[in-house]
């Protein structure tokens, strides 16, 4: 389907954003490397989700990752939180 992001789509997460040449990274789907980056700062994630086990106990992603685990949508919209805009 054109227009359509392939939610099977398979990305390469840097657990250390700023660090890219030496980062450890982790294999995300597209979408939940894009809730990732829609919940979490550069900074944040780079000071203390650098691993995996510390993305998937993350509180903020909870009800994301049990949503997403159960759901059969082909089109995964994500909307930056106001966190991560600066707004809170």
């Amino acid at each position: 389907m054109e227009g359509v992001r392939d939610p099977q789509a398979i990305q390469t997460h840097h657990l250390r954003p700023e660090e890219r040449k030496t980062s450890p990274t982790a294999t995300l789907c597209r979408p939940c490397h894009d809730q990732v980056h829609a919940l979490f700062t550069n900074e944040e994630l780079r000071e203390s989700f650098d691993t995996v086990a510390a993305l998937r106990d993350a509180d903020r992603l909870q009800a994301y990752l049990g949503w997403i685990r159960t759901t059969d949508k082909l089109r995964i919209d994500t909307r930056t939180s106001d966190h991560v805009r600066g707004r809170e």
